[in-house]
């Protein structure tokens, strides 16, 4: 794994508020040198970077005379948006020293759910690449809402390593890596590699600092996100910036569990909001999860929410547990008369338009690796 990630020609880095501000919520100029000294001398050996970069709500604290993180979700969209200006032209100008320029990318879920819209990311963070900035992506904090929100910029680092087919995603935080428990309990240890993140059993359910916004939980779904698509992912130290990307034995490193698959099945699965849930029997699920098979009718014991065709949904086994989400071929009108039927029997009853998937596979991403 460590020699994989010495060979890798492009990397996305995620770096976290707290590992670029001042405990008052400042930019340290200090931090973000050293990062950028880092990236620099990654990229004189000829891997491209893209840097997922969180920081602007944090930055824009102290300006705005706030003491701590504002829990209210306009507060935080005018810290962001002071903090966002500041915090590129730090970026640019670290960067400008070593001559290189520096693009801003500012996404919401909506720029990545939309089609349209993540083709247009997806063309931008290509050629930025190919003129030799280095690209800053950021959510947009002056706009999303709290129903539109990734949560954490680590779930958004997850998703550009597969939008740009990154060899590998570092995620850099105030921990040096995973612990058997907290870092702070007597008999801790760090966990140098986790080969299968399904069987690890960790107890992170621990708030993340007064200035971020994450914790070891959304990490660890980041990592689920990237590990599935066959990117393999460093969670370390912000000081230990170069090390992690050079493969040296910092952090924790976690192996791919999956292989790469087309785009727009990762958008499938991560970058959407299901309208609705389509409850299936057995039978439907281990044609979905284990044959790769497309979603009949027959199988379809339950239809919940309100969508129309060509929106994305979950299929749902009979325990509750979401297998899959595809894009529906029907809306959630027509599907109740179509629940059970074989499609001999949509054809007799209902007209030959009906004879016909409900999710084809092709627009269907599983979900789960194995059932249980």
């Amino acid at each position: 794994m460590r020699e994989a990630l010495r060979q890798a020609n492009r990397i996305v880095v995620k770096v976290g508020s707290s590992s670029l501000t001042t405990a008052e919520g400042g930019i340290d100029p200090a931090r973000i040198q050293r990062l950028v000294d880092a990236i620099v001398d990654v990229r004189a050996h000829g891997t491209q970077v893209v840097l997922i970069s969180s920081g602007a709500i944090a930055a824009g604290l102290s300006p705005l005379g706030f003491a701590s993180r504002p829990k209210d979700l306009a507060s935080q969209q005018a810290a962001a948006s002071v903090g966002q200006g500041l915090l590129v032209q730090e970026y640019a100008e670290r960067f400008g020293q070593h001559g290189l320029r520096v693009g801003q990318l500012l996404l919401t879920v909506d720029d990545v759910t939309r089609r349209t819209s993540y083709r247009n990311a997806l063309r931008t963070l290509g050629k930025l690449l190919t003129l030799q900035a280095v690209p800053i992506v950021n959510e947009n904090d002056t706009v999303a809402t709290h129903e539109i929100r990734f949560g954490d910029n680590d779930r958004l680092a997850a998703l550009v390593a597969q939008m740009v087919r990154a060899d590998a995603l570092i995620l850099l935080s105030d921990v040096d890596g995973l612990y058997t428990a907290h870092p702070d309990d007597p008999g801790s240890q760090r966990i140098v590699q986790v080969s299968d993140i399904d069987m690890l059993q960790v107890d992170t359910h621990k708030a993340g600092t007064s200035i971020g916004s994450g914790g070891m939980t959304t990490k660890l779904q980041a990592a689920h996100i990237a590990t599935s698509a066959g990117i393999p992912v460093v969670l370390a130290r912000a000081d230990q910036a170069l090390d992690a990307m050079t493969g040296k034995d910092v952090g924790t490193v976690f192996a791919p569990t999956g292989k790469r698959r087309p785009r727009r099945l990762l958008w499938m699965a991560h970058a959407t909001h299901a309208r609705g849930r389509l409850v299936v029997d057995e039978g439907a699920v281990r044609a979905v999860v284990e044959r790769k098979a497309s979603l009949l009718a027959a199988g379809i014991t339950e239809v919940e929410g309100d969508f129309v065709a060509g929106d994305p949904v979950d299929v749902v086994a009979p325990s509750g547990k979401v297998v899959a989400r595809g894009l529906v071929g029907f809306s959630s009108e027509e599907l109740p008369t179509m629940l059970g039927r074989n499609s001999h029997e949509l054809a007799e009853h209902l007209g030959q338009q009906y004879e016909r998937e409900v999710v084809h596979r092709d627009a269907l991403a599983v979900l789960v690796r194995r059932l249980r």
